[in-house]
């Protein structure tokens, strides 16, 4: 193969793996805020259903697993500028944006219980945001290791 193909062939594949990371980030927080935000429908109804006031403040737990697409596309835009690591980069990217998705499927799981407890019962909006909190943490560390790795594929 000549180098100029094989050049051209690590920059795609490169490039496919920043793709990958935000897709995969992406999916994970369509999964999640659908999860989330179909328990706050259901909360809600039931809500309607007592005459109690529906609590607008469930669209904090629909709306969290929305983040975990910005760590994936910060993490695209950083890896653009090493796309030339070719399959490294590929591999690197489909694993760190499965795990920023599965972080934003999962918070959006803990956010859909969170909507259940809180239209129930009206207390523990603390507690529920720590937890959620928590699960949002993986995504970060994720990220910041991600930036580790790609500065070792950049030198």
């Amino acid at each position: 193969m000549n180098p100029d193909t094989l050049s051209s062939l690590q920059q795609a594949m490169g490039l496919a793996g920043a793709v990958a990371c935000l897709a995969l980030s992406a999916a994970g927080s369509a999964l999640g805020t659908g999860v989330a935000a179909a328990s706050a429908v259901g909360a809600w109804k039931k809500c309607y259903a007592q005459n109690k006031q529906a609590p607008f403040l469930l669209l904090s737990f629909v709306g969290a697993p929305i983040t975990q697409s910005l760590y994936g596309m910060i993490l695209m835009f950083k890896m653009f500028g090493v796309a030339q690591a070719g399959a490294a980069l590929l591999v690197l990217g489909i694993f760190a944006g499965a795990a920023i998705g599965l972080s934003a499927f999962y918070q959006g799981r803990a956010g859909a219980a969170a909507c259940d407890a809180q239209a129930e019962t009206g207390q523990g909006l603390t507690n529920y945001l720590a937890a959620l909190g928590i699960v949002e943490t993986t995504a970060i560390f994720t990220m910041v290791f991600t930036f580790i790795a790609i500065g070792k594929l950049a030198a």
